[in-house]
């Protein structure tokens, strides 16, 4: 019964309490079965571009994440996920903003910026590290589209360098 109890409340735990980032329970290290199990619309294939950060994606996957519709897009190297980003509707940034901040813990970082030009332009975005791992939250107000991305290592700089 203490094991049954322990179980029921670890599990119940957000994210944060892990130390994980994930995409409707898909965290970063998980294999590619993973993926499909959880999004069984997902379509994968080779990466298109040779990079050392990723050699797979599966995307064209409609989901919700804190009930904010997502298009998401996950990358693999070796079975493994290496990071994913979800695409929303910039109108539902803090919607899911605050959902991840009780998913993902408080953040290291949260920024409004606000350039001059023809047009005042404010650029949101929202930082989570843990060790090796990332979530940026990032919305621009002239831009229809919002973005988080989750990585792990140095992802981010190595998935777009073609060789």
């Amino acid at each position: 019964m203490r094991f049954l109890f322990l179980a029921l409340l670890l599990t119940s735990l957000p994210a944060w309490a892990w130390g994980t980032y994930d995409a409707n329970g898909v965290e970063l290290g998980e294999s590619e079965r993973d993926v499909k199990k959880a999004f069984p619309t997902a379509f994968c294939k080779p990466l298109e571009w040779s990079t050392p950060a990723a050699d797979r994606r599966c995307d064209d996957i409609k989901a919700a994440l804190g009930g904010v519709a997502v298009r998401v897009t996950f990358y693999l190297k070796k079975d493994a996920v290496q990071g994913f980003d979800a695409r929303f509707a910039r109108q539902d940034t803090e919607r899911l903003a605050a959902y991840l901040k009780k998913q993902y813990g408080k953040p290291t970082a949260e920024t409004r910026d606000t350039f001059s030009g023809k047009e005042g332009k404010e650029i949101y975005k929202v930082l989570w590290e843990k060790g090796k791992d990332r979530a940026t939250l990032v919305s621009q107000v002239d831009k229809k589209r919002a973005q988080l991305t989750v990585s792990r290592g140095n992802f981010e700089e190595e998935v777009y360098k073609v060789r």
